[in-house]
């Protein structure tokens, strides 16, 4: 089974429903994904198995926000999990200080100098295809089509629920 990054932009009236219910806040993660309709899929986002390869690179080029894990637990009680654990949150001003730092972060400069030996060497998942030589290409188109996610939910005041299944 993979493990694929996934994201979900919460209004404020959402934001704050699922601060308190962290039941609704699951039906409503999982909601989307059921209905076929632009809306639904505007405010939902996946980063596939790029997810470790997008934290490793960020981290690498000094990027001020954690946009792979989230910054902040939910003030839910334990037991909560997603599928590799709770959620996570960025805040609307997270969101917009993300936003912010986007042209200084561009696609085509996050795998510069990185190697897929590099992705293997620091166990970065999944781990087969570095081992492999396939080139980390793809995880800048990934991070392309997140910068949009991101800026699309910072301009809405948009925060977002973030976590790995």
């Amino acid at each position: 089974m993979s493990m694929i990054g996934q994201y979900l932009r919460l209004t404020p009236a959402e934001f704050e429903r699922a601060l308190h219910d962290p039941d609704w806040a699951a039906q409503y993660a999982h909601e989307p994904h059921d209905r076929q309709d632009a809306t639904a899929d505007a405010r939902v986002h996946e980063t596939d198995k790029a997810w470790h390869a997008l934290d490793f690179l960020l981290k690498r080029r000094g990027f001020p926000v954690d946009v792979v894990f989230g910054e902040a637990d939910m003030p839910w009680p334990e037991g909560e999990d997603w599928g590799y654990g709770p959620p996570r949150l960025l805040t609307a001003d997270r969101v917009r200080a993300a936003a912010d730092a986007l042209d200084a972060h561009t696609p085509d400069t996050l795998t510069d100098g990185v190697t897929p030996a590099d992705l293997a060497a620091a166990n970065i998942y999944p781990q087969i295809i570095w081992e492999r030589g396939e080139e980390p290409d793809w995880v800048a188109a990934h991070w392309s089509d997140l910068a949009k996610y991101l800026r699309e939910a910072s301009r809405q005041g948009d925060a977002i629920l973030l976590w790995i299944s």
